[in-house]
């Protein structure tokens, strides 16, 4: 009876005594489950699946005995788990993901049968005994406990001896240092916790790891040089937001089946291993944050599944220079060099390349995203999350739509020209080319541009009027064209009205609404009463000015200090990053005379 639309629950199920299976999956029903529910059939149900609708309240004492699959996920049950529970004697799978629970973790259960435990995104707080895998739990092969409030730390070996094909601890407050998966593992994740110390060479006694995620944890140290010789299977590496320190090139297994690789947020260095080139499947590559010092890594275009490259804020230098008539990034749909050290021209002939992003992707359907599925994994999947800058903020991406497509090509020394070829890109939605040196005209080929959400220009040398086709960007809710010597009047058509005068000050030739300079020929305000009116009001807004601009310097010299500091006393040594792109701002702001461009050759 799964996908009927019902709002209930049928009455004559009451009637119903030999009743073995009940699937009542996804339907629309509400409120708490009547009494009489729980007594149907109660010498003979096995099989109840009540997941995905709008249930809620508690559950009362069970009477199903030979109950072996319970399915209540994605509902708001509330309160403990019902304690007789333990007279289900033949339960293999109990799901309860996505609701209310309050409770601690069920020691209580002797399930000897149990393989499939699920208790994702409830309200399960306190330890997690490591001898249930030994008395509760002996078969148990999917262990979903992510998303709790549970705490405590597993022994090192605490999984060793089971048969467990999937771990997930993540976004828990565990600590202590890693435990270490099965040898048969497959899907391994202790992600946003508080474990701590160096990643043990015994992780790679785990052969059939597919995916492992070790993120946003406190990690320290060198890699195991054995984690080359990780599983041939492997398909997502997640070692993004640690303090990790490593020759990038020497200890990363680079395989063929490789779907996801996240360093990012590390102090990871050297230069960018040529064997990435093997990861034929790659689709997503993220090493931002890191100390990678090399030049652009042109080579990566011949993969030719990769579809996010994000290599901001590290040490990569000199021209993004592509030969016209390379085929390369076909698929390619976030690009982010931001904060690195490129000069030379914009490289036209790589944006020309860009094929996934010239035409947008069918989402008729509803939105897809990019996730990592597999079967094996008991219908869990892993979401790739990326963090990018959005309307002029860092935003994480705990999703990425498949027709999500941006470039971030700010805070470097690109000079001259916008290319035209921009506006072939025709589903982008978001375009950051600010704080370099670029100069001329805003192409009008922007306004080809229609999905485009945000477009930020600013803290560059741009000259010439605002183009009026930007007006017809009926998306765009975030513009900012500050700080370069565009000139003439602010159009007011249509989308460009919408915008404040923060998205064009800092334009010395520029006038009209909604700056406060008047262009010429327009009317003029009535002039001030009296002289002593217009002199006191003077006065008063020297001195406003003067106390806004010594606060603002003081902000961004202490800011700067308190992070230097916060490093120097062992934080998160990729906070470094964010300092670099601080003190180029204030840089900026604070020297009288514009900074020279640095003129590349080659």
């Amino acid at each position: 009876m799964s996908h009927c639309n019902l709002t209930k629950f049928p009455y004559f199920l009451n009637s119903l005594g030999r009743l073995t299976h009940l699937d009542l999956y996804s339907n629309k029903i509400s409120g708490e489950i009547p009494r009489w529910f729980w007594r149907i059939s109660h010498r003979t149900l096995e099989h109840l699946d009540l997941s995905y609708n709008h249930l809620e309240g508690g559950i009362p004492q069970l009477h199903w005995k030979r109950l072996s699959y319970i399915d209540l996920e994605e509902n708001s049950f509330q309160g403990p788990l019902p304690r007789s529970l333990v007279k289900c004697v033949n339960l293999s799978t109990l799901l309860l993901s996505h609701n209310e629970f309050n409770d601690i973790f069920p020691h209580w259960l002797k399930a000897p049968r149990l393989y499939h435990l699920d208790l994702r995104s409830n309200k399960f707080h306190g330890g997690v005994n490591p001898t249930i895998f030994e008395l509760s739990f002996p078969a148990l092969e999917y262990l979903y406990i992510s998303n709790n409030n549970l705490i405590g730390q597993w022994p090192t070996k605490v999984f060793s001896n089971t048969s467990l094909l999937v771990i997930d601890l993540s976004n828990n407050n565990f600590g202590g240092p890693i435990p270490l998966p099965s040898p048969i593992t497959m899907y391994y994740s202790i992600a946003n916790n508080v474990i701590i110390g160096k990643i043990p060479s015994l992780i790679c006694n785990t052969t059939n790891l597919e995916m492992i995620d070790l993120s946003n944890n406190s990690l320290t140290g060198s890699l195991p040089r054995c984690l080359t010789n990780l599983s041939t299977y492997l398909s997502v590496l997640n070692l993004r937001m640690n303090q990790l320190e490593d020759t990038i090139s020497q200890t990363i297994p680079l395989r063929h089946g490789l779907t996801t690789l996240d360093l990012s947020q590390n102090w990871f260095e050297g230069k960018l291993p040529r064997s990435l080139v093997n990861c034929t499947n790659l689709e997503i590559l993220d090493l931002s944050s890191n100390q990678i010092d090399d030049t652009f890594p042109r080579w990566l275009g011949e993969l030719p599944e990769l579809k996010v490259l994000i290599l901001r804020s590290n040490n990569l230098k000199g021209l993004v220079n592509i030969p016209k008539g390379d085929f390369i990034f076909p698929k390619l749909r976030i690009l982010d060099l931001s904060n690195n050290y490129f000069g030379g021209p914009l490289p036209a002939n790589l944006i020309m390349n860009l094929r996934g992003m010239k035409n947008r992707e069918d989402d008729r359907d509803g939105p897809s995203y990019m996730t990592m599925d597999s079967h094996f994994f008991g219908g869990a999947s892993y979401e790739n999350t990326v963090t990018v800058t959005m309307k002029g903020q860092k935003t994480k991406l705990v999703k990425i739509l498949t027709i999500f497509t941006t470039i971030d090509l700010s805070y470097n020394f690109f000079q001259g020209d916008i290319p035209e070829v921009f506006g072939h890109l025709h589903s982008l939605i978001g375009l950051n080319l600010s704080h370099n040196h670029l100069t001329n005209s805003i192409p009008p080929t922007l306004g080809n541009l229609t999905q485009l959400e945000w477009l930020d220009l600013s803290s560059n040398k741009l000259r010439g009027g605002i183009p009026r086709v930007l007006g017809d960007l009926t998306f765009l809710g975030y513009l900012n064209l500050s700080k370069n010597q565009l000139t003439g009047r602010v159009p007011q058509d249509k989308q460009l009205s919408t915008f404040s005068s923060h998205s064009f000050s800092e334009n010395p030739s520029l006038c009209g609404t909604p700056l406060p300079k008047a262009c010429l020929g327009d009317a003029q305000p009535p002039p001030p009463s009296s002289s002593s009116t217009s002199s006191r009001k003077g006065h008063e807004s020297w001195f406003k000015q003067k106390v806004v601009l010594i606060g603002y310097a003081s902000g961004i010299i202490i800011g700067i200090s308190v992070a230097y500091i916060a490093i120097e006393m062992g934080w998160p040594k990729w906070l470094a990053r964010d300092v670099r792109m601080l003190e180029r701002s204030a840089a900026q702001w604070m020297e009288k005379p514009k900074r020279r461009a640095i003129k590349f050759h080659g």
